[in-house]
């Protein structure tokens, strides 16, 4: 599938369950404590190594960036969906969220000190992972901290319906943390912790932790 048509189809899918999947998840926070501790584990390493913007890319109706702005961090959101930009800003009025794509990041080289892809690298074919990791780097400082949150599985299952029964058209990838490892290898960053989740679940998830590595 062409880049053009699996974005457009993740962009009209996300467009048309904007309102209903941000009813479902403003609170899904509260009750996900490994989660929390993940994303305060990397607002603590922001902090030590001096702060500065980190984006969450794939931010959705943008409740994960304002938790990483409850703890301090300078957190913006970035969506390929319009109308979850526009969820994100009526819910969090004065925070900066942009419309974007992860495949060709408008964001200055080596400008972040962290990036946050929380459950949204799983809409990417296998065959552009390589190339969205790679503006990851691109943008990231030599040092800076990436989060990835993924579904665990070998298959891409085709998401037809969701979020309060909209009709949807995506592909969702579940992959193992050791080959999303490998590609941020090859990729040029180092893979520092993996946490991994709901084990006894149908579909476990998994958290990495890596740093962008120096020239």
């Amino acid at each position: 599938m062409s880049d053009h048509a699996w974005l457009a189809d993740t962009r009209t899918s996300y467009d048309t369950v904007a309102v209903s999947y941000a009813a479902q998840v403003r609170e899904a926070l509260g009750g996900e404590p490994y989660l929390r501790g993940s994303l305060a584990t990397f607002a603590d390493m922001i902090h030590d190594a001096g702060g500065g913007p980190v984006a969450d890319v794939g931010c959705g109706p943008g409740h994960v960036t304002a938790h990483l702005r409850e703890l301090g961090i300078d957190a913006f959101g970035i969506d390929l969906s319009p109308s979850m930009v526009a969820v994100a800003r009526r819910d969090h009025p004065g925070m900066r969220f942009e419309v974007g794509s992860m495949t060709d990041l408008d964001l200055a080289d080596a400008s972040l000190a962290g990036l946050l892809a929380w459950w949204s690298l799983i809409h990417v074919p296998d065959d552009a992972v390589r190339r969205v990791l790679a503006h990851f780097r691109r943008v990231l400082r030599p040092g800076g901290l990436l989060l990835l949150g993924f579904h665990v599985g070998d298959e891409a299952r085709l998401k037809t319906q969701g979020y309060g029964g909209h009709p949807m058209k995506v592909y969702v990838h579940r992959r193992q943390p050791s080959q999303v490892a490998a590609w941020l290898r090859d990729a040029g960053f180092t893979v520092e912790a993996q946490t991994l989740l709901d084990l006894d679940q149908s579909v476990p998830g998994a958290v990495l932790f890596a740093r962008r590595m120096a020239e």
